[in-house]
């Protein structure tokens, strides 16, 4: 087989002679030795060809013959024998066995053939080892398609001699080639949005599709005819008016022009360099986009992916973004016990019938948001790691006194059965900390449930008159039937005599007596 580059080089020499050109003006312009040319030339005046602006390519095939009359070294000894045992061979890669066995097996059947002759005519005769052919794409038109890889492109160089690794987003416009890399530790769904914000920036616009590696950042779930992109991504590409596009499965060959991207970023951009921040990374990176590979004549397209992109691109994008993102946050939570699910380490109540379910959670700079299925079920602000969101309607109501501690509400309940035991309730909440005693009025409220306001009321009027406050003591009392000792009769009181003489008449004069008895002593 001949050489595609010499095929087109005799095809281009016949067209241009052809049409009248001089020798030396074809030798130049497709930048061939003058000699050559002529031997193309001569090759064809022997195979007959008569030299025309139109050339068909079984012409040119004769051309390529007569320049290689040999057509090769002849064949030996052992490639008779592969040709012999040629259906054996075809059978055995059929059913997929290894070539080195295939030889094995030959030489049981006496058959000795070397393995670099039994390659080569498996690889010629029978198309051992090669993959399908595949068929360009066209690069579309300008200010359309964008492509992105990622992969790990070199290392920072920190204090003491340590190194730590980053990959880089590659942007990559398919029309053009021009380039721009961004460089991140991670490869999450807020860093690749973070990338794509710097992309847009960088190139003055929007492009209309996106076409992505199926990164897990990307690309929640890889499918030929209905990928599924995350949440965040869709999200933040219907805010910026962009498609995205995912390439297939397993071998993305639909976006072969990105592919081979990360060994040349990694070899000719980070390669050698000192690093010592990422930030030193992504400007080194911005510089290398701008004033090296923009500037470099793409072997492909023969051109400045810069200059390439600024005349035919950069007018056709969608205007750049204005005002900044906000990157919003997405997880799935799982709503616990105690009706508590934590996004960012900070936790949010939710609606008791959502208990033991996974939820979806969007929190963006003020808010947090609780789907179920689709559908919205609980919005929350947005608190700091460690915080914590409680609604107290999110709880049934027994529990929602207890959830926020509301010492209010639990005495007013205790006040509605009755006075007494509102008192009583009071008292036992008469702490420093009277949340810490809200079991106490608990178990008080579960006795006047299970032997009735009149009985509790009986009983804590006997224990606030003895400064009593145990409710166990209260229970056993309850238990133990004790009642309120009868009250005591009223004292007599004797009433005054009508005619009853003053006390002073019936005073001695006891101090009188006494000092006569001292004065005759």
């Amino acid at each position: 087989m001949y050489r595609e580059v010499t095929m087109i080089e005799v095809k281009e020499v016949l067209r241009l002679r052809g049409e009248g050109l001089p020798k030396k003006s074809i030798a130049a312009q497709l930048g061939l030795d003058p000699k050559t040319m002529r031997r193309y030339l001569g090759a064809a005046a022997t195979a007959g060809v008569r030299v025309r602006a139109t050339i068909s390519d079984e012409e040119v095939r004769q051309v390529l013959l007569a320049l290689h009359p040999g057509g090769g070294r002849p064949r030996g000894d052992g490639w008779a024998r592969c040709v012999e045992q040629r259906t054996a061979i075809e059978r055995w890669l059929g059913d997929g066995i290894r070539l080195t066995k295939i030889r094995k097996l030959l030489i049981r059947h006496g058959v000795e053939i070397a393995y670099p002759t039994l390659h080569r005519f498996a690889v010629l005769e029978l198309q051992f080892g090669k993959t399908a052919t595949t068929i360009p794409v066209l690069d579309g038109e300008p200010g359309q398609e964008l492509q992105l890889d990622t992969g790990w492109v070199g290392w920072l160089t920190l204090p003491e001699r340590k190194k730590r690794r980053f990959r880089a987003f590659i942007f990559t416009a398919v029309r053009s080639r021009h380039r721009f890399v961004y460089p991140s530790f991670e490869e999450t769904t807020a860093r690749a949005i973070e990338a794509c914000e710097a992309a847009w920036e960088f190139f003055g616009g929007v492009f209309k599709v996106i076409i992505p590696d199926n990164t897990k950042a990307l690309i929640k779930q890889a499918d030929p005819l209905e990928p599924r992109i995350t949440a965040g991504v869709l999200e933040y590409a219907q805010a910026r008016h962009f498609h995205i596009d995912p390439a297939r499965v397993r071998h993305a060959r639909d976006k072969g022009r990105v592919e081979r991207t990360v060994p040349g970023v990694r070899d000719d951009c980070f390669a050698g360099e000192v690093l010592i921040r990422l930030e030193d990374a992504r400007a080194h990176a911005r510089h290398w986009c701008l004033n090296d590979y923009g500037l470099r004549r793409h072997s492909r397209t023969q051109r400045r992916p810069l200059e390439h992109f600024q005349t035919e691109e950069h007018g056709l994008l969608l205007p750049a973004p204005t005002t900044p993102y906000d990157i919003p946050l997405w997880a799935e939570p799982k709503v616990g016990r105690d009706q508590l699910a934590a996004v960012d380490k900070a936790v949010y109540s939710i609606p008791h019938t959502h208990v033991g379910q996974w939820l979806s959670a969007r929190a963006d700079a003020y808010t947090v948001r609780f789907y179920a299925r689709g559908l919205l079920i609980k919005p929350h602000p947005r608190k700091a790691p460690g915080a914590q969101s409680i609604d107290a309607s999110d709880y049934p109501a027994e529990r929602s006194v207890y959830a926020m501690r509301d010492v209010d509400a639990l005495r007013r309940q205790a006040e509605a059965a009755s006075d007494v035991i509102g008192r009583y309730a009071a008292a036992l909440l008469d702490s420093p900390l009277p949340w810490t005693r809200m079991r106490r009025v608990y178990a008080l409220l579960g006795l006047v449930r299970r032997y009735g306001a009149a009985r509790v009321t009986e009983v804590c009027t006997i224990a606030l008159g003895a400064d009593m406050l145990d409710v166990k003591r209260l229970k056993r009392m309850l238990e133990q039937g004790v009642t309120a000792p009868p009250a005591a009769p009223p004292a007599r009181v004797i009433p005054l005599a009508r005619y009853l003489r003053p006390a002073t008449q019936y005073k001695l004069p006891l101090a009188a007596a006494a000092s006569e008895g001292e004065e005759s002593q």
